[in-house]
């Protein structure tokens, strides 16, 4: 007789769910992305990826972590394009997904409902330590949230905000640790003071 783990059970049955991993930059949320999509293609499920188009920091085509994991992807501008290509598929992974249009969320419940896992990843806030994107929505309808963490910079501590150390207002600017920095909630706001006095 073969008996299967719980894991084993969860990556082989057909059953749709959405599963968000949000956190600060250098969290680690595209590294445990790119850990689940692996053990699903290991578990030999039909995987696309997804990623902004605009997000081409490491590479143009694939979606790689701050550690140089990487994984094939394709760069879509709309989150309606992920509808187009996801026919015969079991897993659906979705890296930067603050980027996309509010759009995603039901896209994401759309697939799930369909029996497509879906596993996302994102900055749940902006550097202003704001909600960002269609995040919060997917947090929402998410059956399963993993917080990731960094270390912050200056304490030591568990860090959840993203500080933006260079002077740029949008909301949107891809950068890395020229630009970004992780902090915990008191050096964030004690950060945040000090850049309203420069």
């Amino acid at each position: 007789m073969v008996l299967f783990s719980e894991d084993h059970l969860h990556e082989t049955r057909r059953r749709g769910r959405i599963e968000v991993i949000c956190g600060s930059m250098f969290s680690g949320k595209t590294e445990e992305l790119i850990r689940r999509l692996k053990r699903a293609n290991f578990a030999r499920q039909r995987v696309e990826i997804y990623k902004p188009a605009i997000d081409t920091r490491y590479s143009d085509a694939e979606v790689v972590s701050h550690d140089a994991t990487s994984i094939a992807s394709t760069p879509i501008d709309s989150s309606a394009s992920i509808l187009l290509f996801t026919s015969e598929i079991d897993v659906v992974g979705i890296d930067e997904a603050q980027f996309f249009d509010e759009g995603l969320v039901d896209v994401c419940n759309e697939l799930a409902n369909n029996g497509i896992r879906v596993i996302i990843a994102g900055l749940d806030m902006d550097f202003r330590g704001k909600p960002f994107g269609p995040m919060p929505g997917l947090c929402a309808i998410a059956d399963e949230v993993s917080k990731v963490h960094a270390i912050c910079v200056k304490c030591g501590q568990l860090a959840s905000f993203s500080h933006r150390t260079v002077k740029n207002d949008k909301q949107v600017m891809l950068g890395e640790t020229a630009e970004y920095e992780p902090l915990c909630r008191v050096c964030y706001n004690e950060a945040v003071e000090k850049d309203k006095t420069e």
